[in-house]
């Protein structure tokens, strides 16, 4: 087992990475009160739920458990409140934990409702998937969509404990596995190229499943973003690196429906809409882009999306959370392993960035 800190004073906090994690040591001692709610998803909960209340049991603990249905489209309001019914029908107080036991969608509504839930109780969090064990179950951001946008309604909310077991990635479908692989790629094209050659030599390891390998790629991406988030908590600066891909790739998602594409092939055809306009931009050359391509298509990722209307791309990115002041702002690459957040850039340029990159 590997141990990271997110290091955020006296809200510090461990990510547990490795292989058959025991729950019961691990968690008891981030567990201050008695009661907890598991919060799950229908594909995750049959697979690992009694593992964990069988865990929590032995601690001691009275354990309830709220089962969401399993997708993207279901991250909503009306079903974040079943896990509020849930909290309350189980007459939960203020002491309690709500664990997050699923990928990223489970791990964002039980952590928007634990901190919501009487103005806020502890939570824990257990990825299940590769995208949210190096990604949303690490710095704290939780939320919900909306029809206009994604994650446009949520709350900062630091889990207590991150358990990121490899073990479970076994079940994962080869698309979610994917998915998970275009987040490890933008940590390395955001700010480490020697990741991305890592990558580029271990890529046919990681899609074959090698738990070392998959142990090493979430270790180092979580050190990057727990570096990152330590520096930024609130993204009012740095952090909002970690949106490599994300303005064109929710912009994907919401035309498409919530759940079409995953979240992770969203952000792949982003990343590669951002490495196009830092091209047209003179900031990487052409080999970089065919670099940034090659290795999202090993990955067994898009690089291209459907066929979108301009006007309804750009509509759906007016909309995004790094609009500042009415001004979009985009993160770029000024070379590979650096990438920048700017607002200087060619809206034409943009927009064959965009047109370039949809199927016919």
């Amino acid at each position: 087992m590997q141990t990271l800190h997110v290091e955020l004073g006296d809200r510090r906090y461990p990510i547990f990475i490795g292989n058959h994690l025991d729950p019961k040591r691990l968690l008891e001692p981030y567990l201050h009160g008695r009661q907890v709610m598991l919060v799950s998803n229908t594909t995750v909960a049959p697979l690992y739920a009694e593992h964990y209340v069988k865990a929590l049991e032995q601690l001691d603990k009275q354990v309830a458990t709220c089962i969401l249905p399993d997708g993207e489209q279901y991250k909503d309001i009306e079903h974040l409140n079943l896990i509020f019914n849930a909290l309350l029908e189980a007459g939960f107080n203020r002491d309690c934990t709500v664990l997050a036991l699923g990928g990223g969608v489970v791990g964002d509504m039980a952590g928007f409702a634990s901190a919501c839930f009487q103005r806020g109780v502890n939570f824990i969090q257990v990825p299940t998937t590769l995208l949210s064990q190096v990604d949303s179950s690490v710095g704290g951001k939780t939320g919900i969509n909306h029809p206009l946008g994604k994650n446009m309604l949520g709350a900062f909310q630091q889990p207590q404990v991150v358990l990121a077991d490899m073990v479970q990635l076994d079940t994962l479908p080869d698309r979610e596995l994917s998915a998970g692989l275009a987040e490890v790629i933008k940590y390395a094209l955001l700010g480490d190229l020697d990741f991305l050659t890592w990558l580029e030599e271990n890529m046919d390891g990681l899609v074959a499943r090698d738990a070392n390998l998959l142990a090493e790629a979430v270790y180092r991406s979580c050190a990057h973003k727990a570096r990152i988030v330590a520096n930024d908590e609130k993204e009012q600066g740095e952090r909002a690196l970690l949106n490599l891909g994300h303005t064109f790739g929710h912009a994907i998602e919401s035309y498409l429906g919530y759940g079409v594409w995953l979240h992770g092939e969203a952000v792949a055809t982003g990343m590669v809409m951002a490495a196009d306009l830092s091209e047209r931009l003179g900031w990487i050359s052409r080999g970089d882009l065919e670099r940034t391509k090659k290795i999202i298509q090993r990955a067994r990722l898009p690089i291209s999306c459907p066929k979108i209307p301009l006007e309804e791309f750009l509509a759906y990115m007016a909309h995004d959370k790094k609009v500042l002041n009415g001004q979009l702002r985009l993160v770029l690459l000024k070379q590979l392993g650096q990438a920048v957040i700017t607002k200087d850039f060619d809206v034409e340029l943009m927009k064959q960035a965009i047109l370039a990159n949809q199927s016919a």
